[in-house]
């Protein structure tokens, strides 16, 4: 029958009076509907930090909700997405946000108030008498919006932060866009807005039961230091972190001295104290480790500890040189951290941070092979991530993690010719040549302005405080810093981004 359909048609076609239509051309396909997506970054080379695929050559990062979505291709993206907003860096490279795992931000408005002391005088003699007058939540939240805007325009997109009146911290974070680790500090002795344990247990819980669970913010518990924080201070700041799953943030071997006192007070070092109270876990960080030995190292990496190196912090202090490669091959995860501005480091660059970490390593080993210039971009981005147990969000560039990326130009004379782009990220590119910030797929920083944060009224403010600051060291018998102005001197106009 089916043979017979064509001769039937075409003897219709021969009758008189009978038309047959001519069949209807076909339809070409409809393209496939493109996804809507809500940004599209092209850069020119992508650094992941990904292990499966490390480096790429141009890409687009595709974002939608706060997320990455896929990097393809270029011409890939244009055919399946429709983005909202598309930002060019071809001319950049693209890589994770960097991680700062240690530091006080608010302290930036002691910027430079105490250098060239050692570790004890500095605290003693400048910061704990400044701290007692100034430190109100006011100040922080004014030193922490001053320290984001320095952060933000290096390419920082998450810090660790130990300080007093962390609910003015959390809020200067929230609103500067940034992703903070914040950790409500605690001591045995009367600090800013902590009387006594009973307090600091009701301030800090409060904190963390305003800002858990924010997308941004970690709210953290920070027992000072074993030489400055008891059994049952440690004991209760760790009922607490446990309590609400959160982070606990200490500092850790971090000097001679620090050694000595819980030596001779405990019969053992820091870290063996705090396994031996059941403190360690693979919710603490500890800020430092100086003065680590292969005993503390086991220790730490047996319960998942995470340490924050601060190369720039333990040089300027004559602290030591922490062995951060001994450490790492112990099995402990180490990432790297500024510490705060007050006499310590002077500057949030974690630029520089890298560049130091991997000298001083070469240097004190005489191996110039160890901390390779890969190694110090895991320790800044993915690593640091995992020592403060982010790394399912951030620190490396793949589908489904938090949008939280720089572009980093490579155009100054400084960086080329560029035979491996690791290397020059890290001993070549400054700061200064970010060129995009963005968290959650939210830009702060665009390369020419701050997106989140004004200026302006931030630096005002911080001479405002500077002036009162420098009054009270001079009336309480203590001069200025060597060559700080005392005759009012005022800011800038404008800051520039570069």
């Amino acid at each position: 029958m089916k043979r017979l359909l064509p001769l039937a048609v075409a003897c219709l076609a021969l009758l008189p009076g009978v038309a047959l239509a001519a069949p209807p051309p076909k339809a070409a396909p409809k393209p496939a509907a493109k996804l809507p997506v809500d940004l599209i970054v092209l850069a020119g080379g992508v650094l992941t930090m990904d292990p499966n695929r490390p480096k790429l050559s141009e890409t687009a990062i595709v974002i939608s909700e706060g997320r990455i979505v896929e990097l393809a291709s270029p011409s890939e993206a244009a055919l399946r997405y429709e983005a909202k907003e598309t930002i060019d860096r071809k001319g950049s490279v693209v890589m994770p946000g960097l991680v700062n795992t240690h530091g006080h931000a608010a302290m930036t408005l002691m910027r430079g108030i105490a250098d060239d002391k050692p570790l004890m005088e500095w605290l003693q003699t400048r910061i704990f008498p400044v701290e007692k007058q100034f430190v109100s939540p006011e100040f922080v939240k004014t030193g922490t919006q001053l320290a984001c805007l320095e952060m933000i325009r290096g390419g920082t997109t998450t810090f660790t932060d130990m300080y007093y009146y962390e609910s003015s911290v959390a809020e200067a974070v929230d609103a500067s866009g940034m992703r903070g680790v914040l950790g409500e500090t605690w001591l045995d002795f009367p600090a800013p807005g902590h009387a006594n344990l009973e307090e600091s247990i009701k301030v800090t819980r409060e904190f963390l039961q305003r800002w858990k669970g924010h997308q941004r913010i970690t709210p953290a518990v920070a027992p000072h230091a074993p030489y400055t924080c008891s059994k049952e201070t440690y004991l209760a700041a760790k009922a607490l972190a446990d309590e609400f799953k959160v982070p606990l943030l200490t500092h850790l071997s971090e000097t001679r001295e620090e050694q000595r006192i819980v030596k001779e007070k405990y019969g053992m070092t820091p870290t063996k104290w705090l396994e031996s109270i059941g403190v360690l876990g693979p919710n603490v960080l500890g800020a430092h480790g100086v003065w680590l030995d292969e005993a503390d190292m086991a220790a730490l990496a047996a319960h998942h500890v995470g340490i924050s190196h601060n190369p720039e912090s333990n040089m300027k202090l004559a602290s030591g040189v922490a062995p951060v490669v001994a450490t790492r091959k112990a099995g402990v995860v180490v990432g790297l951290g500024t510490d705060g501005v007050a006499g310590s480091n002077n500057d949030l660059d974690m630029f520089e941070a890298m560049d130091f970490a991997g000298k001083l390593a070469k240097v004190t080993t005489m191996d110039p092979t160890v901390l390779k210039a890969g190694e110090l971009l895991r320790m800044a981005t993915v690593d640091g991530a995992k020592a403060l147990g982010l790394d399912e969000t951030i620190g490396s560039l793949v589908s489904g993690k938090d949008a939280d990326l720089i572009a980093v130009e490579v155009a100054e004379p400084r960086a080329r010719p560029i035979y491996d782009i690791e290397s020059a990220l890290v001993y070549a590119i400054k700061a200064s040549d970010v060129s995009l910030t963005m968290v959650r797929g939210k830009v702060l920083f665009d390369g020419r302005s701050w997106k989140t944060l004004e200026p302006m009224p931030i630096v005002k403010k911080s001479y405002e405080f500077r002036e009162a600051i420098q009054k009270f060291l001079a009336a309480n018998g203590s001069s200025a810093p060597a060559g700080a102005s005392t005759s009012g001197a005022r800011p800038p106009a404008t800051p520039k981004p570069k």
